[in-house]
């Protein structure tokens, strides 16, 4: 089986780049490369970088696996719940670079990071899970809630997705760059947060992220006390506009 990941760590960081040779959907699979890509980092004492290919970060959860019915969409659901719970946890800092589109469980994992980049484009980022006929998971609520603006958060239920510029004013994005800019200041990122004294980040992380954690936690644990919370979509749903 060919590997959807790539990682590279040196001087401290580790680069974790998504690349399916599609449009790297999360199916179970590349969330467990993701994990075992932050096991190495964390191993190494190493941030993560965490980036798409050029044009997509991820279009969201692999629509084909719930259509293998629901214990499969469900496992694949928790997993990336998981890996949310994870990043909000993890004990050294998280950039993630989105590259272009950001589908519903692509930014779940911007919205777990500590700072997260984006290219400048003709891109769409945010969460369309009402528009394809899904109910947005309890877990993802929280952590919208915990990250978006106001605005950005009233805009869950119309399933609204938004250009690199506006994800920024809502709260999906920190910053936003030309194309060509992007690899450099993550770079310099990536080096500013390596400099960083990672006990003092810790502590404070754990602090800034404590209630979000405690509210994601308890919502997957309601999310996940019946297969009959996380529905697979509607027939239609893999056929509707809404993917990049």
């Amino acid at each position: 089986m060919s590997r959807k990941t790539q990682t590279r760590i040196e001087d401290g960081i580790a680069w974790i780049t998504l690349d399916d040779g599609k449009v790297n959907a999360l199916s179970r699979d590349l969330i467990g490369e993701i994990g075992a890509a932050l096991d190495a980092a964390e191993r190494a004492a190493a941030i993560a970088v965490l980036s798409g290919r050029a044009g997509i970060f991820s279009a969201g959860f692999n629509l084909p696996t719930f259509q293998r019915g629901v214990a499969e969409g469900v496992e694949m659901v928790h997993a990336g719940a998981q890996l949310a719970l994870r990043l909000l946890a993890f004990p050294l800092p998280v950039l993630t670079v989105c590259t272009g589109h950001a589908y519903p469980a692509g930014a779940f994992l911007m919205l777990a990071a500590d700072v997260r980049f984006g290219a400048a484009g003709p891109w769409r980022i945010g969460m369309n899970e009402v528009a394809i006929g899904m109910t947005v998971p309890k877990f993802a609520v929280e952590l919208a809630r915990h990250r978006l603006t106001p605005p950005g958060f009233a805009r869950i239920t119309t399933a609204a997705m938004f250009a690199p510029d506006e994800a920024v004013r809502l709260g999906y994005l920190d910053r936003v760059l030309p194309a060509d800019e992007l690899a450099g200041a993550a770079r310099e990122e990536a080096s500013r947060l390596r400099a960083l004294d990672m006990p003092s980040f810790a502590a404070t992380k754990a602090r800034i992220n404590g209630r979000a954690l405690d509210a994601v936690s308890a919502a997957v644990r309601e999310d996940f006390k019946s297969s009959a919370e996380i529905p697979p979509p509607a027939a239609s749903a893999s056929r509707r506009r809404g993917r990049p």
